[in-house]
């Protein structure tokens, strides 16, 4: 084999072909019309529908909208785009008239709206920093006044009085499974308050949803799905920020005493607890099911390693109250409350990590209110002269024969 044979013939002698050189896979437009393509298929997923018309809408939503349209009339963008339109929104509409062009500055023209800066794209208009703040635009734009909000705002004055006396605190928002009805949370700098909370549903995504309405302490409201609050949330606490957070529950102060005074000895706590576990039962009873326990160490040290303790059902748990013990027996307290609900004990095996059956004795579905009520009257004394019924979910007193 001579020195001066070319590389394809190097490779045809060795039974080998030469790799054709790699070409540009997309033309600048071709990436800016995938782009924004995916930009739609963003909203639908934020919000359950495709973007609409009309001078009501964000003007976010109308340009995703007239970008639709267009890409309706071409039929290149079309066969471009048929692999990401899963749901075939591209074919078939009537669209009437609209920019062939894709050009920003054409689809802001369709509007009767002016880019900022010819060079600019839809990505950085100059009112527009993150994806996060555009969320949080298109989310204050969709509020509405609350019209009967003299019934909340008692609810914003209570709860910024808890925060200031320290019976509530804030912390970071972590988990969808917190978002509920009667639950307060701060985004976009507001007090949030979930009123109401519709069937919960599985999207077009198969992930789970439900629609909300939401009422903020400015005196507005807004009828949002259980995911955009969740990423409202989420979006708040990227790149350290730390805003989007939780108001957690009321704690209530020391059993059978107001103020823990200098004789006075800490006993432990009562802690109810809340399971997160996407198990089908126990999701199913999420607001009946709880956990009473007593504990002599910190509750957040207690639950710390939940997942991987069959006691707590082998999932993270929430803290839905606690309250501190003072001077009292504290085994003999757990076992008087067990004992009070045992009619509505969980009935559940699970096995350990080592496979062995475990069965939980401290999980009871009961209301949070009844368990309230019961650490009253163990308060008052006078907790013998009641009993749990199960079939009324309340606490009644019991009737001599």
């Amino acid at each position: 084999m001579t020195d001066d044979l070319s590389d394809d013939e190097l490779l045809a002698a060795l039974g080998a072909s030469p790799e054709p050189k790699s070409k540009s896979s997309r033309t600048p437009r071709e990436a800016r019309i995938i782009a924004g393509f995916e930009d739609i298929l963003r909203f639908h997923e934020e919000h359950d529908r495709l973007p609409q018309h009309g001078a009501d809408r964000d003007i976010f939503e109308r340009i995703y909208a007239t970008r639709l349209d267009a890409l309706r009339k071409q039929p290149e963008s079309r066969t471009l785009l048929a692999d990401l339109d899963k749901h075939g929104w591209l074919d078939g509409a009537d669209v009437g008239e609209v920019a062939d062009d894709l050009d920003d500055d054409a689809l802001l023209a369709a509007l009767d709206a002016k880019s900022t800066d010819p060079g600019d794209d839809i990505s950085t208009l100059k009112h527009v920093r993150t994806r996060a703040e555009v969320n949080a635009a298109e989310e204050v734009a969709r509020r509405s006044p609350c019209k009967d909000f003299e019934k909340f705002d008692p609810l914003f004055e209570q709860v910024r009085q808890d925060l200031e006396a320290g019976t509530r605190e804030t912390r970071v928002f972590e988990l969808k499974s917190e978002i509920d009805v009667g639950r307060f949370f701060i985004v976009g700098g507001q007090i949030a308050y979930v009123a109401e909370k519709d069937s919960e549903y599985t999207n077009n995504q198969g992930r789970r949803d439900a629609r909300l309405r939401v009422i903020f302490d400015n005196g507005t409201e807004s009828n949002m799905l259980m995911r955009s609050l969740q990423r409202s949330l989420h979006s708040e606490n990227e790149g350290g920020g730390k805003t989007g957070r939780r108001i957690t529950e009321p704690v209530a102060g020391p059993l059978f005493s107001n103020v823990a005074e200098l004789k006075d000895v800490e006993s432990g706590t009562i802690y109810v607890l809340r399971s997160l576990s996407d198990h089908p039962e126990i999701e199913s009873n999420r607001k009946l099911l709880h956990k009473i326990g007593v504990t002599g160490n910190d509750v957040e040290a207690r639950i710390s390693n939940a997942k991987f303790d069959p006691t707590f059902l082998l999932a993270d748990v929430e803290v839905m109250t606690t309250y501190k013990l003072y001077n009292i027996n504290r085994n003999k307290l757990e076992n008087l409350l067990h004992r009070f609900f045992s009619p509505v004990r969980l009935d559940i095996e699970i096995a350990d990590r080592f496979g062995n059956p475990v069965k939980p004795r401290e999980w009871f579905l009961v209301p949070l209110t009844a368990i309230e009520d019961a650490v009253q009257l163990i308060q008052a004394g006078t907790i013998s002269e009641y009993r749990y019924d199960p079939e009324t979910a309340r606490i009644e007193q019991i009737v001599p024969e």
